[in-house]
């Protein structure tokens, strides 16, 4: 692995401990160049909750690129919306080690408009 993949799987790490010692829900972030991909999860990590990626047929229709900002828009809307359908308001980020900019920020600002709290 790269010095860049280390330090990034690095913060993820660190990350996923305090959120499994404060024990809260979690919604994850993964993303390529492709796609962007978000699940909230349970706090021991068993289950997940609710989904949504730039994939889904909702939102597969309505994109252009699945891989920028406008996407990454489009799946924090999806993701809170699905979150609050099944009664999860709270949350806690989980970036997977992704610096807060760009498309992961822009998510995060959606899901946060659209009635998450993180």
């Amino acid at each position: 692995m790269s010095d860049k993949n280390l330090a990034r799987a690095r913060r993820a790490r660190q990350t996923r401990l305090k959120i499994r010692e404060l024990g809260h829900v979690r919604l994850t972030v993964h993303r390529s160049n492709s796609h962007i991909y978000a699940q909230i999860t349970t706090a021991a990590g068993d289950r997940i909750l609710a989904s949504a990626s730039t994939l889904d047929k909702e939102l597969r229709g309505t994109l252009k690129n699945g891989g920028n900002r406008s996407a990454a828009e489009a799946v924090g809307r999806r993701i809170a919306e699905k979150a609050v359908a099944a009664g999860i308001d709270k949350v806690a980020f989980d970036r997977a080690g992704y610096r807060y900019h760009g498309r992961i920020k822009a998510l995060a600002d959606a899901a946060r408009s659209n009635g998450l709290k993180f």
